[in-house]
């Protein structure tokens, strides 16, 4: 009769009973953890290489819808989520020593910064609606009255370049919609940089908001993924589930939102800086 005493002694209530001991389980569930992440990073990996298809066949998309973002608005965004990940990764460490005051206030200020990103993002998306971009065809709406017809224009060829009878760059691929985008009219955004309005609106500027939207929107629900983690991670802390011999839940999960911070820190230039 004291075996079965002694083997519960051995056996700690967090530990599940296909483990061995906490250090097999907590190895199995980061290996888990890399591993979702991994289809994390295939899934935003296609994404991406399209949007390098795309700006490379077609650079003056982007170069156009770039004009349209607001620059601060997604710096104050990235200093945002830098922040959060570095309080993240102090509450892994305050887990790891079993300072519960500490593991709140921390995991209380990441979920505080992932709530300030998608507030600042909500701001930036209602401009954008507010002025009529949209993804897809919703962003040829004609209601406004106010915005251009595409126009294909041929960039001239560099100074000296020999005559070789072929265009200066090659058109886009797909057929130009048949009304002008209402959401790209020149200065109708505010704060629109002056040199926006000395471009022309080429042909099938909505695929670069179609790009904007699509990889930022999911990225945002990854961030709300995020939150909806962070929350319940901050209610175990404050119930006193972790310490320094269990602290599993709260690495992976800072693991989960230090690779949401990082597809940002890609996402920031690629739309916001490079022009």
């Amino acid at each position: 009769m004291t075996a079965p005493a002694a083997h519960a002694e051995d056996h700690p209530e967090f530990l599940q009973h296909h483990f061995d001991s906490p250090q097999q389980q907590f190895e199995a569930s980061k290996l888990g953890m890399w591993l979702f992440l991994a289809t994390e990073v295939l899934l935003f990996g296609g994404l991406f290489v399209g949007y390098a298809v795309w700006r490379g066949n077609h650079p003056e998309l982007f170069k156009f819808g770039s004009q349209f973002l607001n620059t601060t608005l997604g710096a104050v965004n990235t200093a945002v989520l830098i922040l959060s990940s570095l309080t993240m990764a102090a509450a892994v460490t305050m887990a790891q020593r079993g300072r519960k005051t500490a593991l709140v206030v921390l995991l209380a200020l990441t979920l505080a910064g992932a709530v300030t990103f998608l507030v600042i993002k909500y701001f930036e998306y209602a401009d954008k609606f507010e002025h009529g971009i949209y993804p897809g065809i919703a962003y040829y709406d004609t209601s406004h009255g106010h915005a251009p017809a595409p126009v294909e224009t041929e960039m001239p060829a560099p100074a000296g370049a020999p005559d070789t009878g072929l265009p200066a760059h090659e058109p886009s691929s797909v057929a130009p919609a048949a009304a002008g985008p209402s959401g790209v009219d020149m200065g109708v955004l505010d704060g629109a940089p002056a040199e926006a309005k000395e471009l022309v609106t080429p042909p099938n500027a909505h695929m670069f908001f179609v790009f904007y939207f699509l990889m930022t929107g999911l990225h945002g629900l990854h961030v709300l993924a995020g939150m909806a983690v962070i929350a319940w991670l901050l209610g175990r802390a404050i119930a006193g589930h972790f310490g320094a011999d269990y602290f599993t839940p709260v690495d992976l999960g800072g693991l989960y939102w230090h690779v949401v911070d990082l597809i940002w820190i890609f996402l920031f230039p690629l739309f916001y800086l490079i022009g």
